[in-house]
């Protein structure tokens, strides 16, 4: 048995964010809003285990912003938002919960006290949400748009997640609503108001926003880099010999070439500069301090292994990626037909916005080693933000 459960609602497609990508998925800080909201409750002395619920068009998104989390497989969630902790709390009956916090992956900047405090509320009451004071005055108005009455914001508050529940008893809420034909509910709080729950509130949080526009989404960029004052440059270098084969890799992209390239794993240069570049900005050594060519395990390994440590580093140390630039120096292939794939790949592998990934090419003119054809080089440097330290 779980004792705490939670549930993270990820299913939404989140279209008032402008933007094609569910917004779930963008990258905030270096890191997806998903992850974020997730690593609160996977990180969680409290929390027992941890059941998203998302699209099932989504999967592959999901697998790779939830990497190293120890979570149940996502449940596939509904048409609303009720439909999907429904799916969500069903999911979890295998494992039988006492609470259950639900908690939108809107809300990424929830913090570890917030999440004490919800399960510490939902021992006492089956039901219970955090909320803060309204600030501003609030107006009725009716269609036109004339006001009817000021409401006393003195009795009003403004509802967050996690909301906290008696797992059974917020099952049964959401079984008895499908059967009676409710499916209107905007929060579960209202849904255990209905089915004769009484709903306590404990303290929220202003830091806990939810996110919803394009807007929104710069606001918590911009805060998040300005709590990261350290700001480092760091530069990398990676040339390798064309050798047999009939394919060359350049940052994750495997590019058609008559001639292959020989070297450290799949030898690709983009991405060896890149690494270096961001390992250099932390002053931790090269790649080939963390992936020496000596050891057989790398002999043709995926270089996307050795950026995502890179990147890996960087998280571990609180810190985000802000931008990542590389010239690729080469007679052939032709860069330009692949640059757009090679910045996706880039931005995949490295959590980070296209916007934050720059490739460039040009050739030697002829000269050297690059000019007579004998191989590719690559020249790298990485912007990163760390919270400042001596």
């Amino acid at each position: 048995m779980a004792g705490v459960a939670a549930i993270i609602v990820a299913a939404g497609r989140g279209t008032r964010a402008g933007h094609d990508l569910p917004k779930q998925f963008w990258p905030i800080g270096g890191e997806t809003m998903l992850r974020r909201a997730l690593s609160l409750f996977v990180n969680h002395a409290e929390v027992g285990c941890v059941q998203a619920v998302i699209r099932p068009e989504d999967q592959e998104r999901f697998r790779s912003s939830t990497a190293g989390f120890d979570i149940l497989p996502p449940a596939f969630g509904g048409v609303t938002r009720q439909a999907s902790v429904r799916a969500g709390l069903e999911a979890l009956q295998s494992h039988r919960p006492d609470l259950v916090l639900v908690h939108d992956a809107a809300r990424p900047f929830a913090s570890n006290a917030l999440v004490t405090r919800a399960i510490a509320a939902a021992r006492f009451n089956a039901a219970a949400v955090p909320v803060v004071p309204v600030a501003d005055t609030v107006k009725a108005v009716d269609a036109s748009g004339a006001v009817i009455e000021t409401l006393d914001r003195a009795q009003l508050r403004l509802v967050q997640t996690p909301q906290a529940f008696a797992y059974p008893a917020l099952l049964d809420a959401h079984r008895r609503a499908k059967t009676a034909g409710r499916d209107d509910f905007t929060d579960d709080a209202a849904l255990a108001e209905w089915a004769g729950l009484t709903v306590s509130t404990f303290a929220g949080e202003a830091e806990n926003v939810k996110l919803t526009t394009e807007d929104d989404f710069a606001r918590a960029e911009a805060a998040q880099l300005a709590r990261l004052s350290d700001v480092r440059t760091g530069f990398g270098f990676d040339v390798h010999p064309f050798g047999e084969g009939n394919h060359v890799m350049l940052a994750g992209v495997r590019i058609a070439h008559p001639r292959g390239v020989s070297g450290h794993s799949d030898a690709d240069v983009v991405l060896h500069a890149l690494v270096d570049a961001i390992l250099g900005a932390l002053a931790e050594g090269d790649i080939g301090v963390h992936f020496p060519p000596s050891d057989p395990q790398w002999r043709g390994a995926s270089s996307d292994r050795f950026l995502a440590f890179a990147v890996e580093r960087v998280r571990a140390r609180h810190g985000l990626i802000a931008h990542l630039d590389v010239t690729v120096v080469c007679e052939a292939p032709r860069i330009g037909p692949h640059r757009d794939a090679m910045r996706k790949r880039i931005a995949e592998i490295a959590g980070v916005s296209l916007a934050r990934v720059a490739v460039k090419a040009t050739t030697s003119e002829k000269m050297g080693f690059t000019g007579r054809g004998e191989g590719l080089a690559a020249f790298a440097t990485a912007t990163i933000r760390l919270p400042w330290s001596d």
